[in-house]
């Protein structure tokens, strides 16, 4: 399994994109530093644990799991080249809504997009399929 695929290192990625240190995270989880650093080195985790995570870092799971950090970037530096700094890079970004959460919208409506291109393509082959028939 690669490394973006781990839900390990996207939550690593996720808690430091948030500025938080793994003894943050270990404390509001209740566990050990230890077991944080072994949970992001782990390709799954259980969904309860991953429900904890997510809240913690104020997320939801399915965010963590379908996390893209370049998606997630090319957003921060789409706003930030239009931000009211003149383009300067800001090292603390603000935002009225959550990138991951737009990403999760985007990433669903690309789903729906290849769906209707997939019937189009169905429907054209079953004509060009009846056309060769009637000759």
């Amino acid at each position: 399994m690669s490394k973006e695929n781990k839900i390990g290192s996207k939550i690593s990625r996720l808690r430091e994109l948030r500025g938080m240190k793994q003894e943050a995270l270990a404390t509001a989880l209740g566990v050990s530093q230890q077991t944080v650093s072994n949970m992001e080195r782990s390709a799954e985790i259980e969904e309860d644990l991953l429900a904890q995570v997510s809240q913690v870092l104020g997320v939801t799971p399915d965010a963590i799991r379908n996390f893209d950090e370049e998606a997630v970037f090319n957003i921060i530096n789409t706003f930030n080249d239009n931000s009211s700094n003149n383009g300067a890079w800001s090292t603390q970004p603000t935002f009225t809504f959550n990138p991951i959460e737009k990403l999760l919208e985007a990433h669903e409506e690309n789903k729906k997009l290849y769906e209707r291109l997939l019937e189009a393509e169905k429907s054209k082959v079953e004509l060009l399929e009846r056309l060769l028939k009637d000759k």
